[in-house]
């Protein structure tokens, strides 16, 4: 059975015209005959999205330094100790 993707719609008190939808991703806004698209941000996704980021960088950052090579650490401009 397939379930219905809009509802009914209705005016609110300063004649804008909403349409609900099952799974909302924005807003159609119909004022003074003109319809504008707004579309809803989902904070906590993005939210979500930024601490993942941040902590796969800090991982790999964490492995870069803990798994150095093994040979010393080469500096521009001095001579080699023969």
């Amino acid at each position: 059975m397939e379930q219905p993707l809009f509802g009914e719609p209705y005016e609110t008190q300063d004649g804008t015209t909403v349409i609900p939808v099952s799974r909302p991703v924005g807003v159609f806004a119909i004022r003074d005959g003109q319809a504008k698209w707004e579309p809803a941000v989902d904070t906590t996704r993005v939210a979500l999205i930024a601490v993942t980021t941040g902590l796969v960088a800090a991982a790999l950052g964490t492995l870069a330094v803990l798994r150095r090579p093994p040979w010393p650490d080469l500096r521009a401009g001095e001579a080699p100790r023969w």
